[in-house]
């Protein structure tokens, strides 16, 4: 996916993808869909950002409204599974 922003830099933002015991995961694959994955999901928080500041929205408040929704997304599996 071509970035609409391309200020966004890519380096910065993708971390060492750990494993559940904190081991680097080795598959290129899944950390190549991981870091796709965190430039989509910054680059929608960019756009939504700059939405809401365009429509007068307070800049604290959508930053404090992105960051519950990540903070309250349900976790999708269980431990047991």
């Amino acid at each position: 996916m071509e970035s609409k922003h391309p200020e966004i830099k890519t380096a910065a933002l993708t971390p060492t993808w750990l494993d559940k015991q904190g081991s680097p995961l080795g598959c290129t694959e899944k950390i190549k869909i991981l870091n796709e994955n965190l430039m989509e999901i910054k680059e929608i928080c960019q756009e939504a950002l700059e939405d809401a500041i365009l429509m007068g929205c307070d800049e604290t408040q959508i930053r404090e409204v992105l960051g519950q929704i990540i903070a309250t997304l349900p976790k999708p599996f269980s431990d047991d599974a």
